[in-house]
C-alpha cells in the first residue's frame, strides 16, 4: 500500500508540472556525487583566497547562508511553507551554544540540543500554525519571530538582554573558535556540505515526495491518504534542527549575540528566503546558488553605498527580489532547467 502510495503522490506531482521532481535516472547517489564534486570546487576555491582576511569573511558567510537557505529550502521550498519565523531556530542555535560554553560544554556537544531544541519548538508552534495556508500561515509565523524578539530582550538571565552575550577567544577546533577566517570558511563549507546531503536525500525520499505533493495540491494529496500534518510537522522539525545547527557555528563565529543579530527579520529571517527565492526555491542547488551571488553582492553594496546613502544596499537587494518575483519565479536554477528541457525537447522533436 505504502508503495502505491508513493507512486501515486509522484506521478501526481510530476503531472502537475511546475516544481515537479526531476525526471530521468536521478538518484540521491547521483546528486549526492554533485554535491560532493561542486563542494570540492568550492573548496579549491576558497584555498586561492585563504590569505585575504576580507575575502575569507565574506565566503564564511556565503557558506554559512546557502546551508540556511538549504535548510529553509526543505518546508519552503520543497514543502512550499513560507515560514518567517526560521530566525527563532537560528537563535535558539546560538543561544543554546553560548550558554552551554559557558558551562562548559563545547559547541560540538551543543549541537545536539540545540537541533533537539529547535525541533522540539518547532513541532509545538507550527502544529496550530499549520492550520493556516499561504500568505496567512507567513503572517502568523512573522508574528511569532517578533515575539520571540521581545521575549529575547525580556529574559536576560538566558539571552544577555539588549547587551547580549558574549564568550572569551579561546582558540581551538574543540572550541569552534579560530584566529584564522580561513578556517571558519572551511568550517562553513562543511555545514553547507553536509545540509546539502541531507536535502539531496530527503528530496529523493518519501517524505520529500510527500512534500512536494502536500505543496502542489493538499487536498489532492490527502485523498491518497497521506497525513498532512504529520508531513508538514516532519520537514518543519528537520529544518529546524538543521536551521538550528547554523546558529550555533555563527554564534561561533561572532562570540557574541545579541536579539537583533539573532533575531533581525530583514538580517536574518527573510534573508533565507531571497536567498532561495533567486537561486531557485524548491530546487536543490538553488540555496547555493543564490548564496553565491546575493551574499558577495550585500558585502560589496555594502562596502561602496552604505556609507553614501544609509541603507541603500537593503533597497538594492529588495528590487531584486520584486524583480526575481516578477520575471524570475523559478529563480536562476528554475530557468537554467527550463531551457536546458526546452533544448532537449527541440533536439529530439
Amino acid at each position: 500500500m505504502k508503495k502505491a502510495e508513493t507512486m501515486t503522490v509522484s506521478t501526481f506531482a510530476a503531472a502537475k508540472g511546475r516544481h515537479a521532481p526531476a525526471r530521468g535516472l536521478v538518484t540521491f547517489r547521483s546528486s549526492a556525487l554533485q554535491v560532493i564534486l561542486l563542494s570540492v570546487v568550492l573548496l579549491a576555491a576558497t584555498f586561492l583566497g585563504r590569505e585575504h582576511s576580507y575575502v575569507m569573511n565574506i565566503v564564511a558567510y556565503t557558506f554559512l547562508f546557502a546551508g540556511l537557505a538549504t535548510a529553509w529550502n526543505i518546508i519552503g521550498g520543497f514543502g512550499g511553507q513560507f515560514s518567517l519565523m526560521h530566525a527563532v531556530f537560528f537563535a535558539i542555535g546560538g543561544y543554546t551554544a553560548m550558554n552551554l560554553f559557558k558551562l562548559g560544554v563545547n559547541p560540538w556537544i551543543a549541537l545536539v540540543p540545540a537541533m533537539a531544541l529547535a525541533a522540539g519548538f518547532a513541532v509545538i508552534v507550527s502544529w496550530p500554525l499549520f492550520r493556516l495556508r499561504g500568505k496567512f500561515f507567513g503572517i502568523a509565523t512573522l508574528a511569532v519571530a517578533e515575539m520571540m524578539l521581545v521575549l529575547a530582550n525580556y529574559f536576560k538571565g538566558l539571552t544577555g538582554g539588549s547587551q547580549g552575550m558574549s564568550v572569551p577567544l579561546k582558540p581551538g577546533l574543540q572550541n569552534m573558535i579560530f584566529l584564522d577566517r580561513f578556517h571558519y570558511a572551511l568550517l562553513m563549507l562543511g555545514y553547507a556540505t553536509v545540509v546539502l546531503l541531507i536535502a539531496a536525500y530527503v528530496y529523493r525520499s518519501r517524505l520529500g515526495y510527500f512534500l512536494q505533493a502536500v505543496r502542489d495540491e493538499q487536498d489532492a494529496a490527502r485523498s491518497v491518504g497521506i497525513s498532512i500534518t504529520k508531513v508538514k510537522l516532519t520537514g518543519m522539525a528537520l529544518s529546524a534542527a538543521l536551521t538550528a545547527a547554523g546558529g550555533v557555528l555563527f554564534a561561533m563565529y561572532l562570540r557574541f549575540v545579541d536579539p537583533p543579530t539573532l533575531l533581525s527579520i530583514t538580517d536574518i529571517g527573510v534573508r533565507f528566503l531571497l536567498i532561495a527565492l533567486i537561486g531557485g526555491i524548491g530546487t536543490l542547488f538553488g540555496p547555493l546558488i543564490g548564496a553565491l551571488l546575493i551574499v558577495p553582492l550585500e558585502f560589496t553594496l555594502r562596502a561602496y553605498l552604505a556609507d553614501v546613502v544609509p541603507g541603500s544596499h537593503l533597497i538594492v537587494l529588495g528590487g531584486s527580489l520584486i524583480l526575481c518575483a516578477l520575471f524570475l519565479k523559478r529563480g536562476v536554477v528554475g530557468l537554467a532547467l527550463d531551457l536546458m528541457n526546452r533544448r532537449k525537447e527541440a533536439s529530439h522533436g
